[in-house]
């Protein structure tokens, strides 16, 4: 009987000849997305579970290598194979999807570490990450700044101090270990399955009061202000870390992590390159034939630069450590001005007269002209 579980492959959106590295990166991004605490899609838990079920596959060099070969006939226990079974020596016994635990690959994807269980027997899990978008002016970018915002996060119920409820006994279901195994008969004989206890979530106790603040979770959402110094330097896509301000683990697992990702707002009269600052300079007509003195704005004051006589349009001037003071690499930058010649769409009766009389000289005997003007002439 075919099976009517979707394509590994389809599930986690990748090609067949995904490399392990392509997968993890798959999984990691479906399983923040769909997560039952974060996601507000209706079928997440269900999303949830079956990403976790394809990377538990696919993840699994030599799961991903039956499954290739058998597909999902491969863990059903029933492939119809004809002639042997197909795991015999292969150490799949015991491999079963009916209630899978996500919480050993999440904790080694997004914790670093694993789960474990604190002296009360009861499993320890880091908390989840948090990840907030942070828009920023050009100018906090620039100099740095004390920012603060308000994020959403799971925090140890005051009621409960944490626990969950009062009157903690051992899990009668599975006898405190958290797990229970259930055996099923196959063509291929009996296969034992070993999934989270149903009663207890994993933790192997119970409570003979369950906290209703939260609702015997351990955890209650709240909205907090965090404070944050933007680093000098910060750019439009950069990631900042805050380890140890996300979410409360459980029962007395670690923090997780907030990251920050900065979006910096346009400038009106700079542009940004790295450490380097461009502003464009505009210049009369005049003042590029016959060369002046022009203030030039840096992000660090005022200057007064000499603009030489003949200067062109687009021609670029360099002012030496006047960019970014950047906190990351410790070095400052320069800032480019790029010479804008400006041509007056409006002139006066005396400003055209004055122009009438300069077009009576010659204006072009530059190289440029005289090779324009062979070629014309030709």
């Amino acid at each position: 009987m075919a099976s009517n579980k979707r394509d590994y492959y389809e599930v986690l959106g990748v090609d067949k000849n995904a490399s392990d590295d392509e997968i993890k990166s798959a999984f990691r991004k479906l399983a923040k997305k769909y997560h039952p605490d974060v996601s507000k899609e209706p079928d997440a838990q269900e999303k949830f579970k079956e990403i976790g079920e394809a990377y538990a596959v696919l993840g699994d060099k030599d799961k991903r290598k039956q499954y290739d070969q058998f597909g999902h006939a491969a863990f059903d226990g029933a492939g119809g194979f004809g002639g042997g079974n197909p795991f015999e020596g292969g150490g799949f016994s015991g491999f079963g999807f009916d209630d899978i635990d996500l919480s050993d690959i999440l904790e080694r994807m997004f914790g670093g570490g694993g789960s474990s269980r604190s002296s009360g027997g009861r499993r320890q899990a880091r908390g989840t990450d948090i990840e907030v978008n942070l828009i920023i002016s050009f100018d906090d970018a620039v100099y740095g700044a004390e920012k603060e915002f308000k994020v959403g996060l799971d925090e140890a119920c005051e009621h409960c101090n944490g626990q969950g409820g009062t009157g903690e006994k051992k899990c009668a279901t599975c006898g405190g270990r958290g797990r229970v195994v259930s055996s099923q008969r196959s063509l291929f004989g009996m296969f034992q399955t070993e999934t989270v206890c149903p009663d207890c979530g994993g933790d192997g106790i119970t409570y003979t009061n369950k906290c209703s603040h939260c609702n015997g979770k351990g955890v209650t959402h709240k909205d907090k202000n965090i404070k944050l110094r933007v680093p000098r330097g910060v750019e439009d896509g950069d990631i900042m870390k805050m380890a140890g301000k996300g979410n409360t683990g459980l029962n007395g697992g670690g923090r997780g992590d907030i990251y920050i990702h900065f979006k910096v707002k346009e400038h009106s009269l700079y542009k940004r390159d790295g450490s380097d600052i461009i502003v464009e300079i505009p210049l009369t007509i005049t003042d590029a034939i016959l060369g002046c003195k022009k203030e030039i704005p840096t992000i660090h004051g005022t200057i007064i630069a000499d603009i030489p006589s003949g200067t062109q349009d687009g021609d670029k001037f360099k002012f030496k450590g006047k960019g970014i003071d950047d906190e990351k690499t410790g070095k400052k930058g320069d800032e480019y001005g790029i010479i804008k010649v400006i041509i007056p769409k409006k002139l006066d009766r005396e400003q055209k007269k004055l122009i009438a009389d300069l077009a009576k000289t010659k204006l072009d005997n530059d190289s440029a002209f005289k090779e324009y003007n062979k070629y014309i002439e030709d």
